[in-house]
């Protein structure tokens, strides 16, 4: 634009012409149409227009240039990139779900990564996706539609979590993921009270408020203070702290599965405390004592450090024989 504003200026002056002859001789000029000259040139006119023709053109054909490789880039980013999506969603098996990218649906994404535990994400809006690490996997679709789930695999899943905006698209989230995997467990989120019965008929297993747990932290940080930071630095993910709060799942043929909680040796060789034992059958043993069987398939509620949390959890999914 700056050079066209130029070339009809110096027409103007150099040749005496009308504006729009100077302007309508630029355009042709650039567009190598080809047409004749408006008027005879001057001498003067003519290498001015030679200045035109080689600086005009040569920076529209590199414009041109720059712009189809911008979109040659970009269609082949998008084809290339959802090719390694669907390779990766085709593979993918034990993973969560996540239908809905706002703040809710973006902190257990994040906490997710974090242990790393594999999910994907299903969102309608792309643009509310711009905040996520292009390293996630995302589906942009609409959670509650059957296929857009299947894409998302979730007969191989694990869980699902319906953490939309709105009451009314989770419920159906929840019913159209019930109804395509029975055994997924399913975490929904509730913005109104009465949604929690009708999330809990439609086959979730668990329903949270964000504004009354909310409001339950916020109670319990005037009246257990201490209790409530000893929380939040047994469950952190981030930051250096010497004991954590995790679960540990006891394999079928773990040496653990064959001992109680005093011969298995957890306290005296990891310095592990066992908070609890959940058994398979929903029964939970709070603070066990030494004489309390553990099972194959029980879930031990233990608290270390980190780096004996993870011995612990090798030696529970390790079968007897493998175990010197």
């Amino acid at each position: 634009m700056l050079l066209a504003a130029a070339g009809t200026v110096g027409f103007h002056y150099i040749e005496h012409w009308s504006w729009f002859d100077c302007f309508y001789m630029v355009i042709t000029t650039f567009t190598t149409i080809g047409y004749q000259e408006v008027h005879p040139l001057s001498h003067a006119g003519r290498v001015f227009n030679s200045f035109l023709i080689i600086t005009g053109v040569s920076l529209l054909f590199v414009m041109i240039g720059a712009l189809t490789q911008a979109l040659l880039e970009f269609e082949l980013v998008k084809v290339f990139g959802k090719r390694r999506m669907e390779r990766e969603l085709a593979g993918l098996k034990d993973h969560y779900i996540i239908c809905g990218a706002g703040r809710v649906g973006a902190s257990v994404a994040q906490e997710l990564a974090r242990k790393p535990c594999p999910f994907v994400i299903i969102e309608s809006d792309e643009k509310a996706l711009a905040q996520f690490d292009p390293k996630w996997l995302v589906l942009i679709g609409d959670a509650a539609n059957e296929k857009v789930l299947r894409d998302a695999g979730i007969s191989n899943a694990l869980g699902l979590v319906a953490a939309t905006t709105t009451d009314a698209t989770n419920i159906y989230i929840v019913l159209t993921a019930r109804s395509l995997n029975p055994k997924l467990k399913i975490i929904a989120r509730a913005s109104a009270e009465p949604a929690q019965k009708h999330l809990k008929t439609a086959g979730a297993d668990v329903v949270i408020s964000p504004y009354a747990a909310a409001g339950h932290r916020i109670a319990q940080s005037f009246l257990r203070p201490n209790v409530l930071d000893f929380l939040d630095i047994a469950t952190a993910r981030s930051g250096t702290f010497e004991m954590i709060i995790e679960e540990i799942r006891v394999a079928s043929g773990s040496r653990l599965s064959q001992a109680t909680v005093g011969s298995s040796g957890i306290h005296h060789q990891f310095g592990i405390m066992i908070l609890a034992i959940r058994r398979a059958d929903g029964e939970t043993r709070f603070n066990p004592i030494a004489q309390d069987a553990i099972r194959a398939g029980d879930y031990l509620i233990a608290m270390g450090e980190p780096s004996q949390l993870a011995r612990l959890e090798a030696l529970a999914a390790q079968s007897a024989a493998r175990v010197p």
